[in-house]
């Protein structure tokens, strides 16, 4: 029988991150890691960027074949996790299983396929995106279902290849959740200034293949990409046992059962700093939480993890920064249509979050301010004397 050790079942960022941690952490047993993609860990940010505005590039991998081997790490790819029993302490992989001490979890999440969309592509992998870019050369005018960050992206890298390019968004404004109201129509703006049709407060009703709209009109499409969102991958852990909603619930230090840990997009877990329960879909904190979640699992005694939330995304040449969290109370610190700018958030007397338009040495010194804590005051004053 196959010696029990550390699964991590997903070989993107965060499940690459936490096997190689748990090794470094000095961790000695077996180490398997299970991803559904056929190919090795790639970097994902790129394929909604400079992968489809180069024909020539080619995302870098995260691992090789020689790197794996030095750590001892058992990858198995191309095929899914298909269950996991708690009571046998195993991961179901098809017709086989594979037995474990300690498990992480980092499926990551999947793109959100509504009725009557099926036609349009799903940006989420690199088979999706090479599908895409090969379609790019013959696209004249491109539509784009859901206004968000990958779908602003896409309409970035589209324009650059000469397409025209029409995002069509549901909500009256797009990222409204994200950046908050007043800050989203103020990132929607740069989408008009480079040339793009932003067609808010409608919806697709057909593909067919021209694309209609819920006002009646009709659109012109070589290119369809739908990007309206994405969902844990969390369907394989149906009647497990491990708590699920809208991702794998963790305690403060990323456990969801005993032995199990979360990480990446699919986590949702409390974070102390904010005293908040929160999930994060983006490169930084999946990082940060797979290495945390790799320690806890082999380690003498799990930790708590807390972070200020981080991302960023290119548009049109432009860095847009985001930390910490959204509130309703945003000063601006610039005009909406300076080159550069900054908005600050605030919750209370404290400073929560921190929003900047090409600005990506300042950014930062926001996110140490948030997770030491810093008053309001003080960061309108710490704004004041850095401008």
């Amino acid at each position: 029988m196959r010696e029990a050790g550390l699964v991590v079942v997903g070989a993107s960022l965060a499940g690459l991150r936490a096997a190689s941690t748990a090794r470094r952490a000095g961790y000695d047993g077996p180490v398997t890691l299970i991803g559904a993609e056929p190919h090795l860990p790639y970097d994902r940010p790129p394929l909604s960027k400079a992968f489809l505005a180069d024909p020539d590039y080619a995302p870098p991998l995260l691992t090789d074949a020689g790197m794996l081997a030095e750590l001892r790490i058992d990858l198995r790819l191309g095929e899914p996790a298909s269950g996991l029993s708690l009571a046998e302490r195993e991961v179901l992989i098809g017709q086989s299983s594979v037995p474990f001490d300690s498990l992480i979890l980092a499926t990551g999440c999947a793109p959100v396929v509504l009725p009557g969309l099926e036609a349009g592509h799903p940006l989420r992998t690199l088979d999706d995106a090479r599908a895409i870019r090969d379609r790019i050369p013959a696209t004249d005018q491109a539509v784009i279902v859901g206004g968000g960050f990958i779908g602003a992206e896409l309409a970035s890298a589209l324009r650059e290849r000469g397409a025209k390019v029409t995002i069509v968004e549901a909500a009256d404004v797009p990222l409204v959740r994200a950046v908050g109201t007043e800050m989203a129509g103020v990132l929607a703006s740069l989408h008009h200034r480079n040339g793009v049709d932003l067609r808010c407060g409608t919806t697709v009703t057909a593909l067919d293949p021209k694309v209609t709209l819920s006002d009646g009109s009709v659109l012109d499409a070589d290119l369809v990409v739908v990007g309206i969102g994405a969902r844990p991958a969390v369907g394989w852990l149906d009647d497990s046992g491990i708590p699920v909603h809208d991702g794998v619930l963790c305690d403060e230090t990323l456990c969801a059962a005993p032995g199990i840990y979360a990480a990446g997009d699919v986590a949702r877990w409390h974070n102390p700093l904010f005293e908040a329960t929160m999930r994060l879909e983006n490169w930084t904190s999946a990082v940060a939480q797979a290495e945390a979640a790799a320690r806890n699992a082999v380690g003498p005694a799990a930790s708590p993890f807390e972070t200020v939330p981080y991302f960023w995304s290119d548009w049109y040449g432009n860095r847009i920064q985001m930390v910490g969290v959204v509130t309703g109370d945003v000063t601006l610190l610039g005009h909406p249509e300076d080159q550069s700018w900054l908005a600050l958030y605030r919750a209370g007397d404290r400073l929560a979050g921190a929003l900047a338009l090409n600005q990506p040495g300042r950014i930062m010194k926001y996110r140490n301010r948030i997770a030491g804590r810093a008053n309001w005051r003080d960061a309108l004053e710490f704004a004041a004397a850095v401008r």
